[in-house]
Order: C-alpha cells, then sequence, then structure tokens
C-alpha cells in the first residue's frame, strides 16, 4: 500500500546516475494503492512495471485474443472484458469501471489509445468516485476537438495554421473551403489521432473519396466523422513538446522530441531533442507548450504538436494529446524522469515533482518502431504468430519496451507495433550508433536503412524524409553469395542435429548442442539445397571435402567456397558459428519446416523452404489469373463491399475495404472488367492474398 505523505526529497535515477533534488512541498493528497490499467500491450507493460516499483498493485483487463497476453501475466490481478472487437472489450467503458469497482481500483490508467482521450469516460470515472490518471474532461474536450483547440490556442498567443475548422460539415462546404485555402489540402478527423481519420488530397478531383474515406476511419476509431481542413506543409518537421501541470496551477515542460519521419501518417522513429534547433527555439517552443496546456487548465502528462517549416524554423500549432505518448521513452531517457510515476503522483494530489530549472537535459535519445509490416508493400500491416523474438539486452542505454513474448500472437484486431527499442547517448551521433541492431522481425531492415542514411544522420529530417529518399532507403536486397552459404550450412547442420535428437528422442538427458558442441558436417559426400527468397530460386551445391569441410558453390558448380562450421545454443536462441574460405563470421539463424532466417549486421533475410509438389502445385495455381481477381493485401476485416455481381468497373474503381490493426485501406480494380462473383461479405475476417472478387476472364 503506498501513501503520498509530504514527500521532503525526490531522488530520480538518471542514465548518468543519482539526482537528488531537495524541492519541498505540502498538499492533501489522495490514497493510490490499487490501479486498473485499461490498456493492453506494451503500454499496459511499462504502466504494470512503474506501479509495481511504487508499490501500486495492478489489475489487468483483457479482451478473448489477449487472454495470455504478457500484460495478463504481468498484472496482480485480471479480468475479461469481452471479444476480440474493440467495442465489446477496450472501448466498452461501462465494463472497465465495472471491473475497477469490483477490483477495489482506486485509479484508472487509461494508456494511450482507446479511451485515454475519451471525455465522457473520464467523466464517468470521476461520477463514480475513481480517479482518471489524466487531465480534465474539459480539457480533454477542448483539445480533442481540433477546431476548439485552434481557437483557444490562437487566443492565447499559439501560432495556429490556416485552414477551417467550421461546423458546416457538407461536401459542397469542405470542397469550396478546400479550393479557397488552395491544394494540396490536409483532411483531419477533429477527434483524430495516430494517423487516423487523415487523408491528403492533392487536387479537386480526389477530394471527395479522401474526405469519405477520412470521415470512415475516423467513425471507426473515434466515433465521430467531423473533420478540420487545413494547408498541407510541404516539407514540414513534426515536433512535439512534453509537458506536465499539476492542479495547483503549475506547469513545466520537459523538452521536444522530432518525430518528422514517419509512414501513412504514422510516426515510425523520433528523436529527443530534436536537432537543429536553437536553443531560443527550444526555450520559444517549450514557453508556448506551457501556455497551450494552461489555457485549458491541464493536469498531468501531454504533448503539444507542432509543424516546424523545415527551412524557416517558423512553427505553428497542430494538436495537443492528452494523454501518454508512445514515444514519451526518449523523454524519459533524456531527463531522467519516469513519467508514469509523475503521472500516478499528480493524479494523487502532488505537486510538480520540479520547477523548469530543475529539469536536465542531458544526451540525446532514439526510438524505433518495431512493426508487423511490410515496408516494400507500402507499410501494409501483417498478421500471425512470432516464431522467432531476440531482442537486444536491456541496459542503462539501451531499453525493450514491449508487451509480446516469442509465440504470441500480432492480432489482426489490434495496433502490428511488436516492440519499441530506445536507445540514448551522449550526443546524437553515439545514441545513432547504438540504434544499430539487428535481430527482431520485420520493419527492422527498414530501421536499419533508415538510421544509416546520411541525411537522416545529419538531421535533415521532415514528413516527407520515407518517399524524398525511397531509391536510396530501399536497397536492393537479394541475398549474396555469403548469406546464401550461410544459409546452406545452416540447412546441413540443422539437419544433422535433428537426425541425432531422432535417434535418441526417448533419452531426455541428450542435448546435441552440448554433447556435440565441436560436430562438423562430414556425413554426407553431395547434396542439393533450394532455397526461395521472395520468388526466386537459389540452388547451392554442398560436396565434402575432408574431415571438417565442404565446398559450396552457388553457380551451378563453376566456383566453390571453402567452408566449415558449427551451430550453438544459448538462452534458446541459435548461433552460426562459420568460416567462408579462412573468413570467420557469426549470424543468429532460425529454422523450421517453412522458413529459415538470417540475422546479421544488416538485419534479417528469410527463406522459404522447399514444399512438398502437391503444396508448391497449389501455390502456382492461386498465382495464375491476377489480372482475373482482387485480393486482400494484409489480413483483415472486410468492412465494406464497393460492388457486387454483375457490375462493370474501370481501372481504378474501388472495390472494397478493409480494415486491419485499426487502419482501413481501400483495393482499386487493376483493369476495366466485369465482377463474375464476390466471395465475401461485409463483417467476414479474410487472409493475406484471399481472393475477395473475380472478374471476368482475361488472359495475361
Amino acid at each position: 500500500m503506498v501513501f503520498y505523505l509530504q514527500p521532503q526529497y525526490l531522488i530520480k535515477c538518471t542514465p548518468q546516475g543519482i539526482l537528488q533534488s531537495s524541492r519541498r512541498w505540502k498538499s492533501t493528497l489522495r490514497k493510490i494503492d490499487k490501479l486498473l490499467i485499461a490498456n493492453r500491450g506494451e503500454i499496459a507493460c511499462r504502466v504494470i512495471r512503474t506501479a509495481k516499483r511504487l508499490g501500486v498493485r495492478t489489475v489487468a483487463v483483457y479482451s478473448d485474443v489477449d487472454k495470455n497476453a504478457l500484460h495478463v501475466a504481468m498484472s496482480d490481478e485480471s479480468y475479461r472484458i469481452g471479444s476480440a472487437a474493440t467495442s465489446e472489450s477496450y472501448l466498452n467503458g461501462d465494463k472497465l469501471l465495472k471491473v475497477a469497482k469490483v477490483a477495489s481500483c482506486q485509479a484508472i490508467h487509461p494508456g494511450y489509445g482507446f479511451l485515454s482521450e475519451n471525455v465522457e469516460f473520464a467523466e464517468n470515472c470521476q461520477r463514480q468516485d475513481i480517479t482518471f490518471i489524466g487531465p480534465p474532461a474539459s480539457a480533454i474536450r477542448d483539445m480533442g476537438i481540433k477546431s476548439t483547440s485552434k481557437a483557444i490556442m490562437s487566443k492565447a498567443g499559439v501560432p495556429i495554421i490556416e485552414g477551417y475548422h467550421g461546423e458546416d460539415q457538407s461536401n459542397d462546404r469542405l470542397k469550396e473551403e478546400a479550393k479557397t485555402i488552395g491544394f494540396p489540402i490536409m483532411i483531419k478527423a477533429v477527434r483524430g489521432g495516430g494517423g487516423k481519420g487523415m487523408r491528403i488530397a492533392y487536387s479537386e478531383e480526389e477530394f471527395i473519396e479522401a474526405l469519405e474515406s477520412a470521415r470512415t476511419e475516423s467513425q471507426k476509431a473515434f466515433g465521430d466523422s467531423v473533420v478540420l481542413l487545413e494547408k498541407f506543409v510541404a516539407e514540414p518537421r513534426h515536433v512535439e513538446v512534453q509537458v506536465f501541470a499539476d492542479t495547483y496551477g503549475n506547469g513545466v515542460h520537459l523538452y521536444e522530441r522530432d518525430c518528422s519521419v514517419q509512414r501513412r501518417h504514422q510516426k515510425i522513429i523520433e528523436e529527443a531533442p530534436a536537432p537543429d534547433l536553437s536553443n531560443d527555439l527550444r526555450s520559444e517552443l517549450g514557453a508556448a507548450a506551457v501556455r497551450a496546456a494552461k489555457a485549458v487548465g491541464y493536469v498531468g502528462a501531454g504533448t503539444v504538436e507542432f509543424i516546424l517549416d523545415k527551412n524557416t524554423h517558423k512553427f505553428h500549432f497542430m494538436e495537443m494529446n492528452t494523454r501518454l505518448q508512445v514515444e514519451h521513452p526518449i523523454t524519459e531517457m533524456i531527463t531522467g524522469i519516469d513519467l508514469v510515476e509523475w503521472q500516478i503522483k499528480i493524479a494523487s494530489g502532488e505537486k510538480l515533482l520540479l520547477t523548469q530549472k530543475e529539469i536536465p537535459l542531458k544526451g540525446h535519445a532514439f526510438e524505433a518502431r518495431i512493426y508487423a509490416e511490410d515496408p516494400r508493400g507500402g507499410f501494409l500491416p501483417g498478421a500471425g504468430p512470432l516464431l522467432h523474438l531476440s531482442t537486444p539486452a536491456s541496459s542503462k542505454d539501451v531499453r525493450i519496451e514491449t508487451g509480446v513474448r516469442e509465440g504470441d500472437e500480432v492480432s489482426v484486431h489490434y495496433d502490428p507495433m511488436i516492440a519499441k527499442l530506445v536507445v540514448w547517448g551522449e550526443n546524437r551521433p553515439e545514441a545513432l550508433s547504438k540504434l544499430q541492431i539487428a535481430g527482431l522481425e520485420t520493419n527492422v531492415n527498414f530501421l536499419l536503412d533508415l538510421a544509416k542514411h546520411p541525411e537522416f544522420m545529419a538531421g535533415n529530417v521532415h514528413t516527407n524524409f520515407i518517399r524524398d529518399h525511397y531509391d536510396s532507403l530501399f536497397r536492393d536486397d537479394t541475398p549474396n553469395e555469403i548469406l546464401l552459404i550461410q544459409a546452406s550450412l545452416t540447412m546441413i547442420l540443422t539437419d544433422r542435429i535433428a537426425e541425432i535428437n531422432e535417434a535418441v528422442s526417448r533419452d531426455d538427458q541428450y542435448n546435441p548442442f552440448v554433447v556435440e558442441s565441436t560436430f562438423r558436417i562430414n556425413h554426407e559426400h553431395s547434396r542439393n539445397i533450394k532455397l526461395k527468397f521472395k520468388d526466386k530460386d537459389f540452388i547451392t551445391i554442398i560436396k565434402y571435402a575432408n574431415n571438417s569441410e565442404y565446398r559450396i558453390s552457388c553457380d551451378g558448380g563453376k566456383s566453390s567456397y571453402i567452408v566449415n562450421g558449427e551451430i550453438s545454443k544459448s538462452n534458446n536462441k541459435l548461433t552460426l558459428n562459420c568460416t567462408i574460405n579462412g573468413v570467420k563470421s557469426k549470424v543468429n539463424i532460425f529454422r523450421n519446416d517453412d522458413i529459415l532466417a538470417i540475422f546479421d549486421q544488416n538485419g534479417k533475410v528469410q527463406f522459404s523452404l522447399e514444399q512438398p509438389k502437391f503444396l508448391s502445385a497449389q501455390d502456382e495455381a492461386a498465382s495464375t489469373g491476377l489480372l482475373n481477381k482482387a485480393v486482400a493485401p494484409m489480413p483483415g476485416i472486410l468492412d465494406k463491399l464497393l460492388v457486387k455481381t454483375g457490375d462493370v468497373v474501370k481501372k481504378g474503381d474501388s472495390l472494397f475495404v478493409l480494415i486491419a490493426m485499426k487502419m482501413e485501406h481501400v483495393v482499386k480494380a487493376n483493369r476495366d472488367a466485369t465482377i463474375l462473383n464476390v466471395l465475401f461479405k461485409a463483417g467476414d475476417n479474410v487472409a493475406k492474398d484471399a481472393t475477395i472478387v473475380q472478374f471476368d476472364e482475361q488472359t495475361e
């Protein structure tokens, strides 16, 4: 049980050691010794860790698909709240409040997303005498409606960007306002966040479809389809300021973060402090953010977001996120302050723990978001089991934030983020060097290339960074001969280990990684191995050379490499140590019946393994006639069917809308065609590459 009673000293830990502040105060405090976390995934795990350190008991909630999730295992208690659908679980405020009452919780921490910025939920918490760890409902309301927030900011002397924030939401009025402002135009949900309900219309012809798409996504994410329009800034930087305020009228900022590098209008890598800002501009941004917070009577943690012109450094208020941000760990790394601890203590009635002058700024930090998505496929999200997950060891300057474990499922129902890699250094180059770590799934290769890009290393970032540097960011990822040799050697060694295990499967004491730790390839005279990378096949020829060596050819036997190696196992992870023509290398590996993956300093290269002939025939049949069908580009829920059997469509016409991981994706016809068949109905769950619509026959 924790009581916050007139603290005389605040002790805080930073990446550089222990700092102490002698700030004293007295206040009337409210006990918080049991906390319900109205969220899931990594943020729920993050809150649990701090709560446990403070001696606060935690209560988790879970949907049916999350019953075995990490946040459930970490909590002191957990309660089922419904099906996978968010409306039946994490967005159902009545269920959450009922759990809080049953579990005798004094407070609810909403995390981010879901109900974290829901006015009605914050008000209902207050009515039921449960502390909502966030700002007052009035501040959420004022800042959550973008049109209202911009009016308040303008009155408070915070610069705002040109746009339309009116109540008339008719298509005609919005289109006329867009023409007046000038294209390109940004369409944004007034209650939006995280890129949801946001579209860019580059011309008048694109406007109505972009508008309807933004409205649909906003309604599903926030229960509100109202939008505003803003002049689209061609090369902006996205700079946000972390603010904190208490119930005594005190407010501070904890410096800024740069979140400019984005895809689908969502952040992918963040850093603190922002690069290439003068001290005067940093102070000006911080002061404007504090004015913004005080203008709405803010309490707790919040983020004031600004659009900063890349060239002139003029800035304009964009929005305020009335919650903790996904990227809050980098602020913690440069200040040494636990923001979740501050949230809990301020919600319990304490004053701000430090004054503005006492808040340190030390070093530089980056956060890279690891997503289940395909960067080369337009960053479309994926779903499925995490067959292999290996993370760097945590330390004072490397931090892993995750809500999953190896073997867990990345669900189609929720955000596809797997983990956040957070690093700190004395300066930006040092911190950036620590970001270049390999070993995780999905978009890690892209993040590694991004971190090593010379323009990113120089700090020349803006929101069109990925678009402008697309060719250099998406390098040729065809595997070279060294990778093919490492993969082939892995096949031989893992097959040999499997044979040994098969032979002694009745003996639980036997471990081939220990008993034969010096095992070398020496039992086969010749073997061909087929490896498939994407749609291309690679065949290597392996021949036994002598007692410990093989010759491996990647060019049909014209030339070969002299190779030997062994596999070791540590912490349930496999490592291949090999020598190729006298050059030693060490890589992490993963293999099952279907795939083989190599992890090195450049990220991951994954091969598909040869399947039985009947499965290969099925795959070949499924891949033919691509012009005669429209398929789901990702696993998800079929939200809308826009065509029916017999309809005639033109190339580019919208066919159906897919919702996956809170994102909306419109699939369009790839040619002029007549619809022969629609194979699913709205509301169905569909797999990646499932045929949704069939066209009339047309050969390639």
